[in-house]
């Protein structure tokens, strides 16, 4: 049985060991696919971190499709039924690591644009582009954060943009993503004196003087959400202290702390009171504070309501929306003021050992969003 375009290209780019923040000449393959359509292709790099910025057409609206080449580690690939670089269909399924996030997607992507731009061939109401990056899974600093940048110093703004982000569930194209929480972190290092444990006077213990104050601010009802978001959330990551002997009271603690937050909050309502929190509890601590994203909302709007119809048109079952999940580049895109949202594949294996996406699952997303640039450009 001959595979579907794509499938193969999908087979193409699982092929390339992009482990982020390198692209394995990824956006190479797509930029050619891309010129052929009309498409002007620039290759914009910062350090290590290849980014693609394809567009066709100067008129707005600017409908940007958004993803990335890079993957995560396989893990051992011992542990895997075949090579994690080597793309194997058997079963309806394609297995390969980046087969759902998102290599898959990217594929759809272009076959997508591929069949559109060959039935409508005129002039469009608008305009299409591709931002593609090697650096959503690292530190997501040289990538889509500094493409953006970019365009708006020379004037172009996205309006509307679709990430392509594993989003379904049980079932293609059963969710979308229309917005994301905040996450703030927190590096803690509480200080104390170290000491012997059978004179615990003549020391301070930075873990004992941490955990009611961890405590308090574990069992904390921050909000409880509103009717797009669910509440406010805080989880340690990590916790640092003592030397490895048993009879030594540390002098140090270092912790990591996140909280995904809501919109009923902002960092700053966070950053407070856990100082306040610390501050009550007399800790000797610094706490050094990074914001990686703001929460956005997309509600309705041209976007969404193209989408919601598109995935009825292909699937005849209605999605539901979510602004639940880790954060996205959609953030960056955001800041803009555009309409953003997320529809991809099943994300039940990202991340995972034997990676996979159901192929009928890819070729339903691609005929979708081939639909939305109907819907909105045709």
């Amino acid at each position: 049985m001959s595979q579907s375009a794509t499938i193969e290209l999908t087979c193409e780019l699982i092929r390339r060991r992009s482990l982020s923040p390198h692209d394995a000449d990824c956006q190479a393959v797509l930029a050619a696919r891309l010129e052929m359509l009309g498409f002007r292709c620039e290759h914009l790099s910062f350090g290590r971190v290849e980014n693609l910025w394809a567009r066709y057409g100067n008129d707005q609206p600017l409908l940007a499709f958004v993803g990335h080449t890079d993957v995560v580690p396989s893990g051992p690939a011992a542990d895997w039924s075949t090579p994690p670089f080597e793309p194997s269909l058997r079963e309806g399924r394609l297995y390969g690591r980046g087969a759902a996030d998102m290599k898959g997607s990217l594929a759809a992507f272009i076959t997508a644009c591929e069949r559109f731009l060959g039935h409508h061939p005129g002039a469009l109401q608008g305009s299409i582009a591709l931002l593609i990056t090697s650096d959503e899974e690292g530190d997501a600093i040289d990538g889509t954060a500094r493409v953006v940048e970019t365009l708006r110093a020379r004037g172009e703004h996205i309006d509307l943009c679709l990430v392509g982000e594993p989003s379904s569930e049980t079932m293609s194209a059963d969710t979308i993503k229309i917005g994301r929480r905040g996450s703030l972190h927190a590096h803690l290092s509480v200080r104390g004196i170290q000491g012997h444990v059978a004179y615990p006077q003549r020391a301070r213990n930075p873990i004992h003087q941490f955990a009611p104050a961890l405590l308090e601010l574990a069992m904390r009802t921050w909000d409880n959400g509103n009717a797009s978001f669910p509440p406010t959330t805080m989880q340690v990551s990590n916790i640092h202290a003592g030397t490895g002997a048993t009879n030594v009271i540390p002098g140090s603690l270092r912790a990591d702390v996140n909280f995904r937050f809501c919109t009923e909050r902002t960092a700053q309502d966070i950053r407070r009171e856990v100082e306040h929190t610390f501050a009550r509890h007399n800790l000797d601590c610094q706490i050094d504070w990074r914001l990686s994203a703001e929460p956005f909302l997309t509600e309705q709007g041209p976007l969404l309501e193209a989408t919601l119809a598109a995935i009825v048109d292909v699937t005849g079952h209605a999605a539901r929306t979510s602004t639940t999940g880790g954060t996205s580049d959609g953030r960056f895109v955001a800041r803009g003021g555009a309409q953003v949202i997320e529809l991809g594949p099943i994300n039940r294996t990202i991340h995972q050992v034997d990676e996979h996406v159901d192929v009928a699952d890819l070729d339903t997303i691609s005929a979708i969003y081939e639909r939305i640039l109907e819907r909105l450009l045709a």
